[in-house]
């Protein structure tokens, strides 16, 4: 059984504020130390149910937050950017199962620092008409390469939102939200207990179970994707792209082959809006 642990920090027990999720001060290396034990505690976990490969995806910003000394040494570790599979890296080795861990719910929520992606720059994100959020997106191209959304953790609002869409995964809740910054969390030690916990339970239920690997595969298909910005302006440039089409002065519309393909554009929008900071 292999497992790809894909971890963001803003559904990390103790992060409420900003401030944590950004480099360069000590409220930041407090925050990247919690979140490296929740993977630590992941890894622990998909070993200790009976997996026999697991990497950790290091999923927020610029993918160098998590600290590998502290990690479990039968690990491997993907981390910095750019890569074509973003906070999916990792599904290209062969992982049948995906935990998403310190996820956050998706942009306009009112869960803790809840965005998509990129919170200067995009303000919903549907695909096929349903909106979706980073877990959403990321889960679905999962299935395109035949792996399953099998663990998730994160706050009470993210958990509420996203469970219909893996109706089979586990959830471990670190925090509830009573603001966009604010919440009644876990201690960083009851968040590591329980997600170790749940990551072995999920592992050994399936393995019982017999899970193999494209027992999730879903064909790529076209996908419609419409776009809503922050700005007129980020528009404005978004349309540089010629795939794009404005619908009106803040949605966009662009057709795409595949998820994949929808979160690459994603990202190379992301990145374009750095321009107008």
């Amino acid at each position: 059984m292999n497992v790809l642990i894909s971890v963001d920090i803003e559904g990390i027990a103790g992060v409420l504020h900003p401030e944590q999720t950004r480099a360069g001060n000590g409220e930041y290396e407090r925050a990247r130390r919690w979140m490296t034990l929740e993977a630590k505690a992941a890894i622990q976990g998909a070993f200790a149910g009976g997996a026999t490969q697991v990497w950790v995806n290091d999923s927020h910003s610029g993918f160098r937050n998590l600290l590998p000394d502290l990690l479990d040494a039968r690990a491997q570790v993907i981390l910095g950017k750019p890569r074509q599979l973003g906070m999916m890296a990792g599904l290209e080795y062969g992982a049948e199962l995906v935990f998403m861990i310190g996820y956050h719910a998706m942009s306009q929520s009112r869960g803790i620092l809840a965005h998509t992606i990129n919170s200067f720059a995009f303000a919903r994100v549907l695909l096929n008409g349903v909106e979706t959020g980073e877990a959403g997106l990321y889960g679905a191209m999962a299935a395109e390469y035949g792996a399953r959304v099998a663990l998730l953790s994160g706050d009470d609002v993210f958990a509420e939102e996203t469970r219909a869409q893996f109706p089979d995964a586990s959830f471990v809740v670190t925090k509830s939200a009573t603001g966009h910054a604010s919440c009644v969390t876990k201690t960083p030690e009851s968040a590591c207990v329980a997600i170790e916990r749940a990551a072995r339970a999920v592992v050994e239920r399936h393995l019982a179970e017999g899970t193999i690997r494209d027992s999730a595969h879903v064909s790529p298909m076209p996908v419609e994707c419409e776009l809503r910005v922050q700005t007129t302006a980020l528009a404005d440039l978004f349309c540089q792209w010629p795939s794009l089409t404005r619908v009106d002065g803040v949605t966009l519309h662009f057709n795409a082959a595949s998820v994949e393909h929808v979160v690459r554009m994603l990202n190379c929008l992301s990145a374009m809006s750095f321009m107008l900071r």
